[in-house]
């Protein structure tokens, strides 16, 4: 059933090119590594995206302070990396609170450090 996903056609070509990358790499890298590579693949497929992106984050009508995003996909999907033995509740909550204080409404948590890569869609 295409079109209940948010962003199908992005998180599915972020997810892809997420795979690709712990294909070849496997886990073990910093989290930097599984960055740059991931954002290599994303602009071999003509995706917009941005690494090391400010974002504002809104408090009613000002600007309370600024995140960077690892990546940011065609300004509406937020991408954390992570290289880790798993993901932490804290992990969820970080990227939860920036789509709440940017207004965006996907991010996609994606975890390199495991034998098998962890990809969570985490919507606002």
């Amino acid at each position: 059933m295409s079109g209940l996903i948010l962003y199908e056609e992005s998180s599915n070509a972020i997810i892809k090119s997420a795979y690709e990358v712990h294909r070849i790499l496997g886990p073990g890298f910093l989290e930097k590594v599984y960055e740059n590579a991931l954002l290599h693949e994303l602009q071999l497929k003509n995706i917009k995206c941005e690494a090391q992106k400010p974002i504002d984050i809104y408090y009613k009508d000002i600007i309370a302070g600024k995140y960077i995003a690892d990546i940011l996909i065609d300004e509406k999907i937020i991408i954390e990396v992570k290289a880790n033995s798993g993901l932490e509740d804290e992990h969820f909550t970080q990227l939860l609170n920036y789509l709440k204080g940017t207004n965006n409404r996907l991010g996609l948590l994606l975890n390199f450090g495991l034998p098998k890569l962890q990809i969570k869609r985490i919507a606002n």
